[in-house]
């Protein structure tokens, strides 16, 4: 069956072939609560659906009208594969209990590079932090100097970052873009990080050629479900 969890997933973790992460538009933050409790109940009364679906987490955002899905799949031929036998039926129960839900679309990816957490780490994190960076047409290959741009530049700015756990960079399969997936001590420690003085390392990363755009969004972690 599936269970809940209030931990935190491991985007590390060497059997992740294909993470996914997606949005629903709800509309407001009752209708969040409302939807993340459906889903709770749409998957704890199910057997879990697949020994290569690793783990599945909701993220409630701050603007209080969407929610982000992160599933860890073995291989993108385990989720087509899940698609067809047994996601009609939760989304039909899901839809049921909270009608209207947009569903934005579907990003799959591939893991790059992380910062991770020091070792021993125990905090659960205050504030989960995605950003989104475009690229332009072409401009495909320069993603993974990017995201090593950015690594060097935290690395080089420990007090600007020191409420900064960990974080993920993922690379879409469609070439177009950078997904960041960061975890952060609380949303102060970001506030903070954001008004800190910029660097030579920074100011390399937010001029880097190809760049044609970032969106950033916060959340905050509010359904983990894993195999029982």
């Amino acid at each position: 069956m599936s269970r809940r969890t209030e931990q935190h997933p491991d985007p590390t973790d060497p059997r992740i072939g294909a993470p996914f992460f997606s949005t629903w538009r709800v509309g407001t933050p009752e209708r969040q609560r409302q939807t993340v409790e459906a889903i709770g109940r749409a998957w704890e009364r199910r057997p879990w659906p697949a020994t290569d679906l690793l783990g599945y987490h909701v993220y409630a955002g701050q603007d209080g009208s969407t929610l982000m899905h992160y599933s860890q799949w073995t291989g993108e031929q385990a989720y087509e594969s899940f698609v067809k036998a047994h996601r009609q039926e939760r989304v039909d129960e899901i839809d049921t209990a909270v009608p209207g839900i947009e569903r934005v679309g579907l990003g799959r990816y591939r893991r790059y590079r992380s910062r991770e957490r020091a070792v021993g780490e125990t905090r659960a994190p205050g504030l989960i932090v995605t950003v989104r960076v475009d690229f332009e047409d072409g401009a495909e290959a320069r993603r993974e100097e990017w995201v090593d741009l950015v690594l060097k530049a935290v690395d080089g700015d420990p007090q600007g970052h020191a409420g900064l756990m960990s974080a993920h960079f993922h690379l879409s399969t469609d070439g177009g873009h950078v997904l960041n997936y960061a975890e952060w001590e609380s949303a102060g420690a970001y506030e903070e990080a954001l008004a800190a003085p910029s660097t030579d390392s920074w100011e390399r990363v937010r001029t880097y050629p190809g760049l044609q755009g970032v969106t950033g969004s916060r959340y905050e972690h509010v359904l983990g479900l894993l195999p029982d």
